[in-house]
């Protein structure tokens, strides 16, 4: 049994180096693929980033009465987070720190300061700041729950309305985003599939005198389909030590440029951190495709 697998094996590596321009044309195709389907992977890792960094600047505001005491807030506070599993963070902002942010951000604003100086006094309302850890669905239950009769008699507005479009559009995207990685991923996966069924039925075609010489002595047909199975999962593990070399330098050469346009992201680390789900989704696409498409192949085009 042994002996019989180290030749179908030798014999797969025969017809993979036999037939050198099409087996580099295959690998070509799967490098491609391959490294399609990881740049969506990598891509996937940025979307998460920007989506992280703009669902902690997504939040709605309730704003308290005047004359409601920081007590009663930070008491409205605690009871919101006991009634809303959701709930990421709850910042209190005072009137003195909503006025000292108002001027910090417009302090080069000269207009806005004038106004400012015209109302007299401090014009603003306390507040609570409110992110959660999900979609739109659970800020529109906490604004529901804040205009309830047990919080509405300290709270002079809930800005959620005016926020609700931002945060539908941030998440619809993100959905669109994973929607349009399935669905090439599932593209990629056909096409390469194709190239290499043609490859494998043209290596078939040129081996008809030596399949019929092995039909003839007595060959089992694992051993006549066998090597064909093979030569595919070569191509995939060929293809692979391709692309995870490329995409480690890729994503260390690339990760300085990244890291300018979005501080905190380094796109090295993230390759580091991650390198064995690359290594799954490189080797399973390359010899799941490779062996996948040969096994169909040998099975409706070899008769044995």
């Amino acid at each position: 049994m042994l002996t019989s697998f180290k030749r179908i094996i030798k014999f797969a590596f025969q017809d993979f180096f036999r037939n050198k321009g099409i087996s580099v044309a295959t690998v070509f195709v799967l490098v491609v693929a391959i490294l399609i389907v990881t740049g969506l992977f990598f891509f996937q890792g940025i979307a998460s980033y920007l989506n992280a960094q703009i669902q902690d600047k997504i939040d709605i505001t309730a704003y308290f009465k005047y004359g409601t005491t920081e007590e009663k807030i930070l008491s409205v506070k605690d009871q919101i987070i006991k009634v809303s599993p959701n709930i990421k963070n709850v910042e209190y902002i005072s009137k003195d720190q909503a006025l000292a942010n108002f001027n910090s951000k417009h302090q080069n604003n000269p207009v806005l300061a004038k106004a400012l100086q015209e109302v007299g006094g401090n014009p603003f309302l306390p507040s609570l700041n409110i992110t959660t850890n999900g979609d739109v669905s659970q800020y529109q239950a906490i604004s529901n729950i804040l205009q309830t009769s047990d919080f509405s008699k300290s709270i002079e507005k809930v800005d959620f309305s005016q926020k609700k479009d931002t945060i539908e559009k941030v998440y619809s995207i993100t959905k669109n985003i994973n929607t349009f990685g399935i669905i090439l991923g599932v593209l990629l996966i056909l096409f390469s599939m194709l190239v290499v069924y043609n490859t494998v039925k043209l290596a078939i075609e040129n081996s008809k005198e030596e399949i019929a010489t092995m039909k003839i002595v007595g060959a089992s047909d694992w051993f006549v389909r066998g090597p064909f199975i093979i030569q595919g999962v070569i191509y995939g593990i060929v293809a692979f030590l391709v692309c995870i070399l490329i995409s480690g330098l890729s994503a260390y050469f690339l990760s300085p440029k990244i890291s300018v346009v979005m501080p905190g992201f380094s796109l090295f680390s993230y390759f580091s951190a991650n390198w064995y789900i690359f290594v799954l989704i490189q080797l399973g696409f390359g010899i799941g495709v490779g062996a996948a498409s040969s096994f169909i192949v040998v099975k409706k085009h070899l008769d044995i």
